[in-house]
């Protein structure tokens, strides 16, 4: 039997999905949620900053860092979200004088999973 170009491609694209659903099954899941995904202030953000991070309320692709500067000089950052299977993605870089607040903001590609963490850059 001679095998075509198609059958070809359909096999490997077979091959690939089984595999999708077999490291899918493999890897424990569970609800992420805000809370689940707002790490302790100590481990997630820099110091000088005290942070805010989540998910946008309607859209789970976009995540936010809002932050304020307690410190007594300049402070620059950002938000950096893991996406799962699509590139991980860097917010605008927000730069607060003490005593300001600012909020940085990102979002994942629509072909990944969804955000698996966030966390504030400085």
């Amino acid at each position: 039997m001679k095998k075509s170009m198609g059958n070809l491609f359909r096999g490997v694209v077979r091959g690939a999905a089984v595999t999708g659903v077999a490291v899918a099954l493999a890897v424990p899941a569970g609800p992420a949620t805000a809370a689940s995904l707002a790490a302790p202030a100590s481990a997630k953000t820099p110091p000088g900053l005290s942070c805010d991070t989540g998910k946008h309320a309607v859209d789970d692709y976009t995540g936010y860092a809002l932050c304020r500067n307690n410190g007594g000089t300049a402070q620059t950052f950002w938000v950096h979200l893991v996406c799962g299977w699509s590139p991980d993605v860097d917010g605008e870089h927000v730069t607060l004088n003490p005593g300001q607040s600012g909020q940085s903001t990102a979002h994942c590609a629509g072909l990944g999973t969804g955000i698996g963490e966030i966390t504030v850059q400085p």
